[in-house]
């Protein structure tokens, strides 16, 4: 009796598994991102997957309509630039793991370190955001940063693209002057000399990365393998892009001449002034992340809403990009970095693409996550309006077909002062 009891119980389980994931989303104005608004569209999703988008679908037996009659459908969104699962109260170091000692430690992998139970997880998912790259932190090669979708019991459940790409942190001087420079700041010459030296150990690190291909290649069987350069070979085989994390001109054209110079794919990150070099970065296809747009101008004597208008300016030059929060606890308000820079002139597609298809295709997983299209993995929203407007609300999320809990931390908070006396 016990064991038929037992028995029914898991089929009844497996059953509502399978059937969580199925479902037709029915009634709403559809989104794609990849193609015209369909009015009164419709979305069906079969195991996980979408399997169909149009106007007029009929339901299949056994799938449950969800009516989003007066309601948006769009692919969930993606920060290309976070922390999250990585790094909890930046105050304490013990809720950190973002970063190892070294300058060195392209063996690193962030998505081991990431906590599916941080707070941070569903507060920016209650945002419309289903999926972001954790990256590592580190003064040289930083490690391997991962795109994760920010629902799942473990990181392996999480992941999307386990080793979405190696980090460098670009050698940099951080001279100033006028009134933004600092008191006690390090004298030019002295940061000079230092981003000189930097600049060497990285070109030795990478010959001698160079030179550990080149010995495996020719190596009998037994070849000892040094976990570092081991992780260096997809790099170095183009086979994984280095997302450099460059903000200023001349780190910018130094990275891009790096690059060159040891025939690297990179995506710049960061990338505050590639509007002074975008006739560079489009001869070279060479993408970005930028952010936070919701910043200060970079110089004394930049435009004041420079960091506004830049995005719209790469855009116009021909620059692909995507946009990052470069946070954790505020990559919720990842929507209005792309708000921002529509409001100043890029247009509100190419904001939206910025935040979904655009970050897709620059992370390589664009036949993966990005639009609404079939084959897809079903990551939605469904919310009341524009999700680039701060009054529009997340109604629904679903990853991989499965519908996620928009519970958090903030909306706890929210009604526990609501319903004070």
């Amino acid at each position: 009796m016990t064991r038929t009891l037992l028995l029914i119980v898991l089929c009844s389980f497996s059953l509502r598994a399978a059937n969580s994931d199925s479902f037709l989303l029915r009634g709403g104005t559809v989104h794609p991102v990849s193609g015209p608004d369909i009015p009164n569209g419709a979305v069906l999703v079969r195991d996980g997957r979408i399997v169909e988008v149009g106007a007029k679908i009929a339901a299949p037996k056994g799938v449950r309509i969800i009516d989003v009659k007066g309601l948006h459908v769009y692919p969930g969104l993606i920060d290309s630039a976070s922390q999250i699962g990585l790094s909890e109260i930046g105050s304490v170091r013990e809720t950190n793991d973002a970063a190892e000692i070294g300058d060195f430690n392209p063996q690193v992998r962030a998505i081991i370190a990431i906590n599916p139970a941080s707070e941070h997880i569903p507060v920016t998912c209650a945002n419309g955001i289903t999926s972001a790259i954790a990256a590592p932190t580190g003064t040289l090669v930083a490690g391997q940063a991962a795109l994760i979708h920010l629902d799942g019991w473990t990181w392996q459940e999480m992941a999307i693209a386990p080793s979405a790409a190696m980090v460098l942190q670009f050698p940099v001087i951080q001279a100033r002057s006028g009134s933004r420079a600092r008191t006690g700041a390090v004298p030019f010459a002295e940061q000079k000399r230092n981003y000189e030296r930097r600049i060497q150990e990285l070109r030795r690190f990478f010959e001698d990365a160079r030179r550990y291909q080149k010995a495996k290649a020719a190596a009998p069987a037994g070849f000892e393998t040094d976990l570092k350069y081991e992780a260096m070979l997809p790099v170095l085989e183009g086979k994984l892009p280095l997302v450099v994390q460059a903000a200023r001109e001349r780190a910018i054209k130094d990275a891009i001449a790096f690059a060159e110079r040891e025939k690297l794919r990179i995506i710049i990150s960061g990338a505050t002034d590639a509007w002074r070099v975008a006739a560079d970065l489009k001869a070279r296809n060479i993408p970005l992340i930028l952010g936070p747009t919701l910043a200060l101008p970079a110089e004394e004597d930049d435009p004041y809403d420079k960091p506004f208008t830049a995005p719209g300016e790469l855009y116009r030059a021909g620059v692909k990009f995507a946009f990052g929060s470069f946070s954790t606890q505020f990559a919720r308000n990842l929507p209005y970095q792309a708000a921002a820079a529509v409001a100043f002139g890029l247009p509100y597609e190419e904001g939206l693409k910025a935040l979904t298809l655009n970050a897709a295709e620059i992370w390589g997983v664009a036949d993966q996550i990005g639009s609404i299209d079939m084959g897809k993995w079903a990551d939605l929203i469904v919310t009341d309006g524009d999700p680039l407007e701060v009054r529009t609300q997340v109604k629904m999320a679903f990853i991989k077909g499965r519908a996620v809990d928009l519970s958090n931390k903030h909306l706890r908070l929210y009604q526990k002062y609501l319903e004070r006396p």
